[in-house]
C-alpha cells in the first residue's frame, strides 16, 4: 500500500509523515492554502529520507514554470493536476522525474495508468484539496489497473472501507489529516497511515 501525504508546509508535519510510514510527501506549488515556495520546499525535502518520494504538485502552470520549480526545490517527482498535455510528461520524464497524473474520474470513462507516460495515476475529486469525496462507490466505476492512487475526501474514518472495496495500489490525503484548512494534525496523519495499512494487510 503506497501512501502519500500531501500539502505539507512545516518541518513538524514532514517529520510526522515520515515517522508514520508515508511513502511519499507532497508539496503544493499551485494556488492553495497549502502553497509553498521552492526554497521552503527544498529545506523541507532535505529532511526526507531517500526511500520517501518527494512530490511537487502543479496545476494549470506552464511547463517551464513546473520544471524550474521542481528543480529549484530538489524534488524527485512531479504531480500534474490539470489539463497538461503529453509534452509535459515527455519533457519531465526526460529530466528523470517520477510522474503522477491526477484527474477527476468519470464513471463512464475508464482511466488507464500510463496513458500520457505517467508512472502513477491519481484519481481525485473534481475540486482537489477541497476534502469533498467523489462517488467511488458508483457501481459503474471500474478501478484502473496498475499503479493508481485513490484520493478525494479520504480520512482515517473512511480510508479502510475505500481500500477494502476498491483495492487501490495507493491512497493520497491532504485535507483529511488537517485540523483546519491548510493546517496538518500530526495525530491524524498517524491515524490515516495506520488505518490504510491495516485495511490493506487484513485477510
Amino acid at each position: 500500500m503506497f501512501i502519500k501525504i500531501c500539502g505539507l508546509r512545516t518541518a513538524r508535519d514532514v517529520d510526522a509523515a515520515v515517522a508514520a510510514g508515508a511513502d511519499a510527501i507532497g508539496f503544493v506549488f499551485a494556488p492553495s492554502p497549502r502553497l509553498v515556495g521552492a526554497a521552503e520546499a527544498r529545506e523541507l525535502a532535505g529532511r526526507v529520507p531517500p526511500h520517501v518520494l518527494t512530490v511537487g504538485v502543479f496545476r494549470h502552470q506552464p511547463l517551464e514554470e513546473v520544471a524550474s520549480l521542481a528543480a529549484a526545490a530538489g524534488l524527485r517527482a512531479v504531480q500534474l493536476h490539470g489539463d497538461e498535455g503529453p509534452e509535459y510528461y515527455t519533457a519531465l520524464r526526460d529530466e528523470g522525474y517520477t510522474l503522477l497524473r491526477a484527474t477527476a474520474p468519470d464513471a463512464g470513462r475508464r482511466e488507464t495508468c500510463g496513458a500520457l507516460g505517467e508512472h502513477m495515476l491519481l484519481l481525485d475529486a473534481p475540486a482537489p484539496g477541497s476534502g469533498r469525496a467523489w462517488d467511488w462507490s458508483d457501481p459503474r466505476f471500474v478501478p484502473p489497473q496498475g499503479r493508481w492512487l485513490l484520493a478525494g475526501g479520504l480520512d482515517a474514518g473512511n480510508v479502510g472501507r475505500a481500500v477494502r472495496e476498491l483495492s487501490p495500489w495507493g491512497v493520497d490525503v491532504s485535507s483529511g489529516v488537517e485540523s483546519a484548512r491548510g493546517v496538518k494534525d500530526t495525530a491524524l496523519i498517524a491515524e490515516f497511515v495506520s488505518a490504510a495499512r491495516a485495511a490493506h494487510d487484513a485477510p
